[in-house]
C-alpha cells in the first residue's frame, strides 16, 4: 500500500471511508518532508491545500506588528492544518513551521470540500478538530485580556497536559518540548518573566523543570489555583 494511502487509511479523520474514496484522495494528494525550524508555508502563499501532518511537530503562528513571534497551536500527527483553504479560496495569513522533522500529505482543498459534501462523518469529524482548535485559541486570547502573567502560564501548561499530556511516576510529563522563549510566545509575554514564573512554580511544589522539560507534579491542586476543571486523564 503506497505510503501516502496508509496514512489517509490510518486517520481517524477518514477511518470510515470506502478504499476507492482513500485511493482517489491518496492520487490527488502528495507528500513532502520538512527538516526541523523549516517552513512549510509563509504568509501570502495561495491556500488552495488543506495538510495533514503524518510525522513530527508543527507549530502554526503569526508576526505581530513589532516583528515577534506569536505561537497560535501546535500540531500533532493526524491532525489537519491550513484548513481556512476549506472555506476561502484567499492568501495564508499565518505561517507553519516545523518544530521537529516532519512529514505531511497536501490535500487539495477541492477534493476535500467534495469529500465533506458527500460524507457527513468526515465534515463533522473536520469540523470538531477544527473548533477544537479555535477554541484553545480564543481561550488564550481571552487570558491575556484579563489574567495575569502567573494565571496565563498555569492555563497554558495545563491546555498543553490535555494534549500532551503523559501518565509518569512523578505526575504529568509535557511529551512536547519548549523553551522558556517558545512559552513566551504562546503567552504573549517575556522569556524572562517565563523563567521567573517558572522558577516560582517549581518551588511551590507544581511543577518540576528540567532541560525544555516540564511535568506537572500535582495537576489538580494547580487547577485549582485558577478555580479551572481538569479531565479526568490529568488526575494522578
Amino acid at each position: 500500500m503506497p505510503n501516502k494511502m496508509w496514512h489517509l487509511k490510518n486517520c481517524d479523520l477518514f477511518a470510515r471511508l470506502l478504499p476507492e474514496q482513500i485511493e482517489r484522495l491518496e492520487m490527488r494528494s502528495r507528500s513532502r518532508s520538512f527538516r526541523a525550524r523549516s517552513p512549510i508555508y509563509l504568509p501570502s502563499e495561495k491556500a488552495d491545500s488543506v495538510f495533514l501532518l503524518t510525522k513530527g511537530l508543527v507549530k502554526v503562528c503569526n508576526h505581530t506588528p513589532d516583528g515577534k513571534q506569536s505561537i497560535l497551536a501546535f500540531v500533532e500527527p493526524g491532525e489537519l492544518f491550513g484548513e481556512l483553504a476549506l472555506f476561502a479560496d484567499a492568501a495564508r495569513e499565518e505561517y507553519v513551521e516545523a518544530v521537529e522533522a516532519a512529514t505531511v500529505v497536501m490535500i487539495p482543498a477541492i477534493e476535500l470540500q467534495e469529500l465533506m459534501s458527500q460524507h457527513g462523518g468526515v465534515a463533522f469529524a473536520i469540523t470538531k478538530m477544527i473548533g477544537l482548535r479555535r477554541s484553545r485559541i480564543e481561550r488564550r486570547l481571552k487570558n491575556l485580556l484579563f489574567l495575569s502573567n502567573r494565571d496565563r502560564l498555569i492555563h497554558l501548561l495545563l491546555d498543553l497536559a490535555e494534549q500532551f499530556g503523559a501518565v509518569a511516576d512523578d505526575g504529568i510529563r509535557l511529551r512536547i518540548n519548549l523553551a522558556h522563549q517558545e512559552i513566551a510566545n504562546l503567552l504573549g509575554s517575556t522569556r524572562e518573566t517565563v523563567t521567573i514564573l517558572l522558577g516560582q512554580l517549581r518551588a511551590e511544589g507544581f511543577i518540576h523543570v528540567g532541560r525544555r522539560k516540564i511535568v506537572l507534579t500535582d495537576p489538580q491542586r494547580l487547577s485549582q489555583t485558577v478555580q479551572r476543571k481538569i479531565p479526568y486523564q490529568l488526575l494522578t
